[in-house]
């Protein structure tokens, strides 16, 4: 038969591990079997573009990783702010995640007064990929490379035109950033879109653009328009044979688009860990690498720390070039 002082201990001990859960949730949590449902990628921009087709190609594999569903959830509007702003308010357990782009670190300063801060109230996960930026020109501009072009621009009674995809996007700030490293002045031509900025390159009405690999490939390869560089650190896979900015006239030049995946603030450590362990795993995967090229991108996976760091030392560089060229949103 218990004795009373035995029952008396085993009723404590049974509290004990119950308030030990109570005072302790979040690893009660991280105990408990992730995901268990499907995963949702908020993606703030419409269906098609580079973004959201890199959550796309990304997303599917994670599914297989994950043996669940990984659903795309298109929320566009306002230059990404919409979306960023429906996924700061989600649930911070995994479940749903944001792909956000160069845009989030630009409207910090372009835009303001914005619902959300995006250092603040999300957790970083890693990036996802690069979108190369290739400055290119019209056959009838006398450069072949970035030096010529250079000495071109600073000796020619008229300033050239760069079209862009619009003002404050990624090519136009791509733009201002040669201007003020090169010391040229390229005259802004802003479009509704990439595509017409193109179509007004190989016209001849504007005669350089700084293009994103989607939109200039094909016109590259064709021989339509001319590439003088890649704006990126690196040279890109997708035309290896083209040097980088920096390594043909304009030492320290970097530019280039982005995707990075994201978590609302507060979700618990081990979910990240998890997360991000498992989308290194996806976006080294050679067959997810090679889509993404196809695509228009390189895949650009690393830690949290490395992506929180990279975010604020985006901000801050655009910071300066928005500010430096008087950039405003329109």
């Amino acid at each position: 038969m218990e004795t009373l002082d035995t029952f008396t201990m085993r009723r404590r001990l049974l509290a004990a591990g119950l308030l030990g859960m109570v005072a302790h949730p979040l690893s009660a949590l991280a105990a408990d079997p992730w995901p268990t449902k499907p995963v949702k990628l908020i993606v703030p921009f419409p269906a098609g573009g580079p973004v959201d087709s890199t959550a796309r190609i990304v997303g599917q594999r994670l599914g297989e990783i994950w043996k669940t569903s990984v659903v795309i959830d298109n929320r566009a509007g306002a230059g990404g702010t919409i979306g960023a702003a429906i996924a700061a308010k989600e649930a911070p357990d995994g479940y749903g995640l944001f792909v956000g782009s160069i845009h989030h670190a630009v409207n910090v300063t372009l835009m303001g007064n914005l619902s959300y801060d995006i250092e603040r109230d999300f957790a970083p996960i890693s990036f996802a990929a690069l979108f190369p930026v290739f400055v290119c020109a019209h056959p009838s501009v006398p450069a072949n490379n970035i030096r010529e072009l250079i000495a071109y621009a600073k000796k020619g009674e008229r300033p050239l035109a760069y079209g862009s995809s619009g003002n404050g996007g990624g090519t136009h700030l791509a733009g201002e950033l040669f201007n003020m490293e090169a010391g040229t002045k390229l005259q802004h031509i802003p479009y509704k879109g990439s595509g017409p900025a193109m179509n007004d390159l190989l016209g001849g009405q504007v005669q350089l653009m700084f293009s994103d690999a989607p939109t200039a490939l094909q016109h590259i390869k064709s021989g339509r328009i001319k590439v003088l560089g890649v704006a990126s650190r690196q040279r890109s896979h997708m035309l290896p044979d083209v040097p980088t900015v920096a390594e043909s006239g304009l030492p320290g030049y970097e530019a280039y688009s982005w995707a990075a995946l994201f978590a609302p603030a507060n979700t618990p450590k081990p979910i990240l860990d998890r997360i991000n362990a498992d989308f290194n795993v996806a976006t080294n995967d050679p067959a997810v690498r090679q889509r993404l090229l196809q695509a228009g991108a390189e895949a650009d996976p690393g830690t949290q720390e490395q992506m929180r760091q990279r975010l604020h030392a985006e901000i801050e560089k655009w910071r300066k070039v928005i500010k430096t060229a008087g950039i405003t949103a329109g």
